[in-house]
């Protein structure tokens, strides 16, 4: 599926993945609202074998068929700590 991926200018970490022939049309105008402007951050070939930065694939495959679009929130605080500290074996957990 090619799809299209937005930034939040209004959150930052947050993104909207979306099926690119739809665009935005099926984001719920409440969820717009929350999300703010959205900025075109890139577009993408996603297929089930694609390994996502922060997202799992099959989730935001499915979420674009079931619904029309993917949410990806932010990372929390706590868990990019953890990802650092198993990256990082000085660290103390």
């Amino acid at each position: 599926m090619i799809t299209s991926i937005y930034r939040s200018a209004r959150n930052e970490g947050m993104y909207l993945y979306v099926d690119k022939r739809d665009g935005l049309s099926k984001v719920p105008e409440p969820l717009m609202k929350r999300f703010g402007v959205a900025e075109l951050a890139m577009t993408l070939l996603i297929t089930p074998e694609k390994k996502l930065a922060r997202a799992d694939t099959a989730k935001v495959l499915a979420g674009i068929e079931e619904q029309g679009f993917y949410l990806q929130m932010p990372p929390t605080v706590f868990s990019e700590m953890a990802k650092m500290s198993d990256q990082n074996s000085k660290m103390a957990r």
